[in-house]
């Protein structure tokens, strides 16, 4: 990492200066003047953000991630997540401007309910810098989340008995001030069955400064709480990064990361490994490797599925399984997360399954004999409690449903779906009523 001095423009901050998580925010690169200050642009790249690339998507970076930068080198990995490129430009068939639709699966906004027991929620759209390969570039960067569209969310929140899990996300959701994440956190937290609270950020790489002792005071007030975050990169992981993730572990905050398959940026096994050993040398454990998604414009960024799988063949067995995620295809459509790996089964029958080991030997593991379970769904407590809640395949696996024998075409999310209109219209009364009687 290059010290800010060497940057005309900043040769008389202060390392106080420097280190303010607000100096880094106030002092982001936004225009083309900034940024040929700090890096040596391509003709290919200022012609790019001539032409609007950056207007499209909304460019901005903080200080900190330039620096972070090769200023020569037009493929170095953090300049290729950050610079404007003029493949931004470039339409596929595939390519969608909501390739999760996500907003098919929002019945009130800003809240995303697609699997049965939790909800994503989006609280901000604003990050601290703006990747070019974000999955959400269609809403992020645009129109400041009104403080109502969030009371709203957690007001759905509250009325929807089965969500016990919250994903709060954007945008960053460390880009809200103190105040607002501990009034999102405390609402949260309030609500009986809401038991696990996750943060989604990007800030612990974009701007670590933001992970502040008053920050971490009061996310932990509200435990459990677990934060995701995004490191793609082992340039990424740096003093300032390993501090950010030390603070939150110290303070009893659960860490996993998701990294993006990004082409010409981490498609290499040995690259991947190294990311995840230092994670988890941060006490950040690598949870998803996701495959690049059909998102509008970022067609040179994605990589074959293969290319995912061999980098799980290279992790398995040949690093500690903790340094292990998940590799995943987030289907078009709203399908969700399907995990993609190699294939370990060979052969099956009754009495014996075939497997191959991570150097490519095979086999024999032999069944048990007795392929029954003394276990009785009827009289097993978990199974009753839990059994309305289920959709889709376990709906159909569960043994106390003797007489089903297809999927119903209609799943709870196609109900929320088409209720959607409905939802939102009460909730926007009752938010009404709420306003009026203060």
């Amino acid at each position: 990492m290059r010290n800010w001095t060497e940057i005309e423009m900043w040769k008389d901050v202060t390392q106080e200066q420097f280190e303010d998580f607000h100096w880094q925010t106030q002092n982001r690169i936004t225009n083309l003047e900034k940024l040929k200050k700090v890096i040596n642009l391509t003709e290919s790249e200022e012609k790019a953000i001539k032409e609007g690339v950056g207007e499209i998507f909304t460019l901005g970076i903080t200080p900190y991630y330039a620096l972070l930068m090769d200023p020569d080198d037009p493929n170095d990995p953090i300049r290729l997540q950050a610079v404007p490129s003029y493949h931004e430009l470039e339409e596929s068939t595939f390519d969608l401007e909501d390739p999760l639709a996500e907003d098919v699966d929002m019945p009130v906004p800003g809240i995303v309910h697609r699997y049965p027991d939790r909800v994503l929620f989006l609280v901000t759209d604003r990050c601290s810098v703006y990747c070019r390969h974000c999955t959400r570039s269609r809403m992020v960067s645009y129109r400041p989340t009104p403080w109502s569209q969030i009371e709203m969310g957690i007001e759905y929140i509250r009325k929807t008995k089965e969500i016990r899990d919250i994903v709060v996300s954007g945008g960053d959701s460390l880009s809200l001030s103190d105040e607002k994440i501990e009034k999102v956190l405390q609402a949260l937290r309030s609500i009986p069955h809401v038991e696990i609270i996750r943060l989604g950020s990007r800030m612990p790489v974009t701007n670590p400064m933001r992970i502040t002792e008053k920050l971490v005071s009061i996310i932990k007030k509200y435990h459990p709480v677990f934060l995701n975050t995004h490191f793609n990169h082992p340039k990424e992981i740096t003093k300032y990064s390993e501090r950010a993730l030390n603070m939150l572990a110290d303070a009893g905050v659960v860490l996993g990361n998701q990294t993006v398959l990004l082409r010409g940026v981490n498609d290499c096994p040995f690259i991947m490994k190294k990311l995840f050993q230092l994670l988890l040398k941060n006490r950040c454990r690598p949870y998803y490797i996701y495959q690049c998604d059909l998102t509008e414009g970022l067609e040179h960024f994605r990589t074959r599925v293969a290319k995912g799988i061999e980098i799980m063949e290279f992790l398995r067995g040949h690093t500690s399984g903790l340094a292990n995620p998940y590799f995943v295809v987030d289907a078009p459509g709203g399908g969700g997360k399907i995990p993609v790996m190699p294939n370990y089964l060979i052969s099956m029958s009754s009495d014996r399954v075939v497997l191959r080991n991570y150097e490519g030997k095979i086999f024999m593991y032999p069944e048990p004999k007795h392929a029954d379970s003394p276990h009785n769904p009827e009289t097993c407590v978990y199974c009753q409690e839990m059994k309305d809640q289920l959709d889709g395949i376990a709906k159909l696996l569960w043994e106390g449903n003797r007489s089903k024998v297809n999927l119903d075409p209609e799943s709870k999310r196609d109900i929320r779906r088409k209720n959607k209109q409905i939802i939102n219209e009460e909730l926007t009364e009752l938010m009404k009523q709420r306003t009026s009687c203060s």
